[in-house]
């Protein structure tokens, strides 16, 4: 225990208030809601905050085809994801929104201070417009290839294969996401925000050891290649905070977002009379930790502590990443059902499961983890119940029947007792360093003592014969006593059960030092049963249950309006009805490798197609016989619609659809990428 409690404010990346939360992003807060509820168990002054990201075009664009505000949309957004935080067991100290006037007074308060002090210049610049939406293009809205390693669909800021970033002008074969049209430039003033003249400062700040190894080497590689200016305005109509001296001209998305936990921090000080200043002025003792996905470490470890530095605020003692989530040793997928919201995770299955889970994967490195759903429900299933309940449920019908739910005034091993409590140490350094995995190692090497105890001292065997009450209720009290001390180990990863052990024990809540001493001649509550095991059945419930939210969100809209037949003499056929924007956005369109091509019995027109999407094959039946023979497929690139939900053939089961196009027979063509496409890439 410190001598001195430290001061520590913690946040989490902001999710975007134009979705749900899903269990790749549960991946962040579960690991940053886990290191808070440790620092408050240890006795810190320690303070989670975060809030919805909730400007930006994108929100703009799915009001308007809802048919509502902004405002409406994003309040809606905001109640889901916080009831989904919640029944997570997520404890925020506050969940605000960017959208509010706290983050319009710190945004201006930054901006300005950065203005005056000389890191803030005005340019003409080409800016690309989509000439069908008239609108100037925010960055996110236009796609093409990365002009500095080749990879296709890259967004118009930064590419997420090689991390550059770059103007959206510098794009190759670039188009809008909002209409399809090929962008045109034109001029606008914008406001950039100057990143070289922070170089020395970040350079040292990187150096002192304020984020990870391996983000340093990848922030060593920007700086070689020279840090440029940032474009920190967007032209109206654009849903976001007017630029106070630039009319028309809006903060672009990114650089509100993180000041999003500052003005998140500044709502909870407002309403519970913390001094706000004492952990963000530049001398502050206090700490600041921010918990990122591995994509905006370029945001969160250049742009965001030189914006702080230049407005006069202190910079965060540490940015930390982590990797994405795979399921089953994919990337998360909508046709397979792994692709899993929250909400449809919680209609089957105990939330505790998944934070332990996480918990056992979690290290301090930028790794990615995977949810492997066989060992998912083994691990927590031989763990938690097969270990930890499994002590308390073996020795608590003793202490109630033979002993009128009292606790011996002794334990039977206390050398035994000794060794748990000395063991918190250990596991208070690996949690204090986010090595959650070895931590819950440890815990459970500890769980396998006690087990191993039990197993030894056989009290349904002591039960049975006479004159042995006071082994019998020592070596119970025992028992119940180091399931207490695991279960104040794991109370970060499961507060719940924690509580409801609490509750069973009938004692105060429990700190990280309050098993030092045992419980001695104390009464408990009856015991009843802390966790269940893992139902595969609801596992795979919950699956069928994710594919049918993609096919919910499939729909399309019925009151669409009738076409006109295309005016282009490419389009043989009439175009029967229209779709939005975001219906297509939906296509998951991927490059495959077709790995193998062969001929279906029975069937005139199909081809079977094994298709490599890199990292995993699927089986497609495409009808494109009359114009190719396998021989002369296999091996060959093509696009396929990867998250088409499978569909049951004669054949066989169909997990996608190859695109192809022409009038037909032997005039049909399936679309061909170019040889520097990669199997899975994304295509649009």
């Amino acid at each position: 225990m410190p001598e001195t409690p430290r001061k520590i404010l913690i946040t989490s990346a902001l999710p975007y208030a134009n979705g749900s939360i899903h269990l790749g992003h549960l991946v962040e807060y579960i690991q940053t809601d886990i290191w808070a509820r440790f620092q408050k168990l240890r006795g810190n002054t320690c303070f989670y905050v975060c809030a919805d990201d909730a400007h930006g075009t994108p929100i703009m664009l799915r009001a308007r085809a809802e048919g509502i505000e902004p405002e409406e949309l994003i309040a809606r957004v905001w109640k889901e994801h916080t009831e989904d935080f919640a029944r997570f067991h997520i404890d925020f100290d506050n969940y605000h929104s960017t959208h509010s006037p706290e983050n319009r007074a710190c945004a201006e308060l930054i901006y300005a201070r950065n203005r005056d002090a000389g890191h803030i210049v005005r340019k003409t610049i080409q800016q690309a417009y989509d000439p069908e939406a008239e609108m100037f293009l925010p960055d996110r809205f236009i796609k093409g290839d990365c002009p500095k390693c080749g990879a296709q669909d890259q967004y118009g800021d930064n590419c997420e294969v090689c991390g550059a970033t770059y103007a959206p002008t510098e794009l190759k074969n670039p188009r809008s996401a909002v209409s399809g049209a090929t962008p045109v430039e034109r001029e606008s003033e914008h406001l950039f925000f100057r990143l070289a003249n922070f170089e020395d400062t970040l350079k040292t700040w990187h150096q002192a050891g304020h984020v990870q190894a391996e983000m340093a080497n990848k922030l060593d590689e920007w700086f070689e290649a020279g840090l440029a200016d940032w474009d920190i305005s967007r032209d109206a109509p654009y849903f976001g905070f007017e630029i106070p001296d630039a009319p028309g001209k809006y903060f672009y998305v990114w650089l509100d977002a993180p000041i999003g936990y500052m003005a998140s921090f500044r709502h909870l000080c407002d309403r519970e009379g913390i001094d706000f200043d004492a952990f963000w002025r530049k001398d502050s003792e206090a700490e600041l930790y921010h918990f990122i996905g591995k994509d905006i470490i370029y945001f969160h470890a250049l742009f965001w502590p030189a914006m702080l530095h230049g407005a006069g605020f202190r910079m965060p003692t540490a940015v930390w990443a982590h990797g994405f989530l795979t399921v089953d040793g994919a990337k998360m997928s909508k046709s397979r059902g792994t692709f899993i919201k929250a909400s449809t995770y919680l209609k089957h299955l105990d939330p505790e499961y998944l934070r332990y889970y996480f918990a056992a994967k979690l290290s301090p490195h930028i790794d990615d983890i995977d949810l492997n759903l066989e060992d998912f429900a083994q691990r927590v299933n031989s763990d938690l119940v097969g270990k930890v309940v499994n002590i308390a449920s073996r020795c608590a019908g003793f202490i109630r029947k033979r002993f009128a739910g009292r606790l011996a005034g002794n334990v039977d091993q206390p050398e035994l007792y000794e060794t748990f409590v000395k063991a918190g140490a250990e596991i208070a350094g690996l949690f204090e360093k986010r090595e959650f995995g070895r931590a819950v190692r440890e815990i459970m090497a500890l769980a396998d003592l006690a087990n191993q105890y039990i197993d030894e001292k056989a009290p349904w065997v002591i039960a049975k014969q006479e004159g042995r009450d006071a082994e019998l209720h020592a070596v119970c009290s025992m028992g119940i006593n180091l399931f207490r001390v695991l279960m104040g180990y794991l109370k970060p990863v499961l507060p719940h059960m924690a509580n409801e052990a609490e509750a069973f024990l009938a004692i105060e809540p429990m700190t990280w030092d309050s098993q030092s001493e045992p419980l001695l001649d104390h009464a408990i509550n009856k015991f009843k049963p802390l966790m269940t095991r893992v139902d595969r059945d609801k596992i795979g419930a919950m699956i069928e249950d994710s594919k049918e939210d993609l096919a919910a969100e499939s729909q399309v809209a019925t009151d669409t309006t009738q076409n006109k037949q295309a005016d282009s003499p490419l389009l043989a056929d009439p175009i029967s009805e229209t779709i939005g924007f975001e219906d297509f956005a939906k296509l998951d369109l991927r490059v495959a490798r077709i790995a193998k091509a062969e001929h279906v019995e029975g069937a005139d027109k199909l081809l079977r197609l094994t298709l490599d999407l890199g990292g995993e094959t699927r089986n497609v039946f495409a009808g494109i016989k009359s114009a190719y023979a396998p021989e002369d497929l296999q091996g060959r690139l093509t696009v396929m619609v990867a998250n088409l939900a499978p569909r049951k053939m004669r054949f066989g089961v169909s997990e996608g659809m190859v695109l192809a196009a022409g009038p037909g027979g032997s005039d049909l063509f399936i679309l061909n990428p170019d040889d520097g496409a990669v199997p899975g890439m994304r295509v649009k």
